[in-house]
């Protein structure tokens, strides 16, 4: 074990230092030490015991790695494959016949390798997938040295990797088994929305949850005629039938929620569900508004995600997150709701909670893993620096995350992958392309 008197492995001094817990601080003139992959020292920089490296930030802040709660990685080689279509035309049109001709282990592997690096370059240490052949996007996570929350997808019909809905549980429990002690890899089960799983499904699937006790990831709310279909056929709301079945609690991760009543409220706040906000998606398919201030006041945890590339187009948390902020005003009337501060928590803390990883990353505290990212606001956009939290969420770009840690190893540095190489992305992903508009 080490001792007081161990040297840290690396002393990061910025300019600002934003630890997200407490809420609203931004310290100046102090210093974050990192040793065996964990936080292990915070405080004024005069204060820093020894320490192996010294890296100075100048004009950067540093915070708790991004968390993109909710996203289809691999779908970044459909990006822009089929735009400005509502949600069930681009799926059952476009998207679904796509998937059904190229999805495959290869697919799975190229496109996940390019999410993870559009993720690391733009601040992100942390993301939720729910995609096929699940095995190979796990194996792309481990190897990419990120951290991740991979679902299942489980649907009634057959989907690439997994013929009927028993084979996709029994994949589940078996990848469940495999990375039950991964340290940076968390399985959960993916029931992908109400309306393409039964009630018999959902009854197995929450079987199987709570035997494992498992995170379930699912699309809940995410329209209004999804709801509309909900209540013809089913005589219920989408979410008071999964009420009824026993999904709902603090396992569940409620993605896009952009209708929800006041009894609909009333079961989240009572079952303890997060709801996974993604707003610049819900806004390009014309999904709907998250109310997400109210939901905030109400008590439910509300973390944000990107979505997938092939419907937001970008993996852009930072963007994101902005978006979020602008547009809980307009739907609150309220330039004071979702305040900068409480934005990033959104898409640090509150995503780490949604994920059931609150214990381990989302702010920076003694004994958290070293998941950081330092954003250069140095640059002419972000003068003068009156707040930095302001300007980090209303006016800098991702292409200022210079530097990355994921368990104290750094996966950017000055703006660079360590692990990965951009050039050779860059060509799979475009020879995916050619292949994918017939040019091959």
């Amino acid at each position: 074990m080490p001792t007081s008197t161990t040297p840290l492995d690396l002393l990061l001094v910025p300019a600002w230092l934003v630890p997200v817990e407490p809420a609203g601080v931004v310290l100046e003139g102090h210093a974050l030490g990192l040793r065996d992959g964990l936080i292990a020292w915070i405080g004024p920089r005069e204060r820093a015991p020894a320490a192996t490296e010294v890296r100075e930030l100048p004009d950067c802040l540093l915070c708790p790695g991004l968390i993109n709660a909710h996203g289809h990685a691999a779908m970044s080689l459909f990006r822009g494959l089929a735009d400005d279509l509502p949600l069930m035309t681009w799926l059952q049109e476009h998207i679904w016949p796509a998937e059904a001709r190229w999805v495959d282990e290869g697919f799975v592997r190229d496109g996940t390798d390019l999410a993870i690096a559009e993720q690391i370059k733009g601040g992100i240490t942390c993301f939720a997938d729910m995609y096929f052949y699940p095995r190979e996007a796990c194996d792309r996570v481990h190897r990419s040295g990120m951290r991740a929350q991979v679902a299942v997808p489980l649907l009634d019909f057959p989907i690439p990797g997994a013929r009927t809905p028993d084979e996709g549980l029994h994949l589940a429990i078996e990848l469940f088994g495999d990375l039950r002690h991964h340290p940076r890899i968390t399985v959960a089960l993916g029931p992908h929305a109400p309306y393409t799983v039964n009630d018999e499904n959902l009854e197995k699937i929450r079987v199987i949850a709570d035997q494992l006790d498992a995170p379930l990831h699912m699309h809940i709310h995410e329209t209004a005629s999804e709801v509309e279909q909900a209540l013809a056929e089913h005589g219920e709301r989408p979410l008071m039938r999964l009420a009824r079945l026993g999904l709902l609690g603090p396992n569940l991760q409620a993605v896009h929620m952009t209708q929800i009543s006041d009894d609909d409220l009333a079961l989240l706040v009572e079952s303890n569900t997060s709801v996974i906000h993604c707003p610049e998606s819900n806004l390009k398919l014309a999904s709907g508004f998250c109310p997400v201030e109210r939901l905030w006041q109400a008590g439910v945890n509300v973390a944000i995600g990107t979505d997938g590339a092939a419907s937001n187009n970008d993996l852009d948390l930072l963007g994101e997150t902005r978006t979020a902020a602008l547009l809980a005003k307009a739907v609150a009337g309220s330039a004071s709701a979702l305040d900068a501060h409480r934005a990033l928590r959104m898409a640090t803390l509150n995503g780490a909670r949604a994920l059931g990883l609150e214990a381990s990353i989302g702010s920076l505290e003694v004994g958290k893993a070293a998941d950081l990212v330092a954003f250069d606001l140095s640059g002419l956009a972000q003068q003068p620096v009156h707040n930095p939290v302001s300007q980090l969420i209303y006016a800098t770009s991702r292409d200022c995350a210079r530097h990355l840690w994921v368990a104290g190893e750094q996966l950017l540095d000055e703006g660079r992958l360590t692990r990965m190489d951009e050039a050779a992305l860059t060509a799979t992903a475009r020879a995916w392309g050619a292949r994918i508009a017939g040019n091959e």
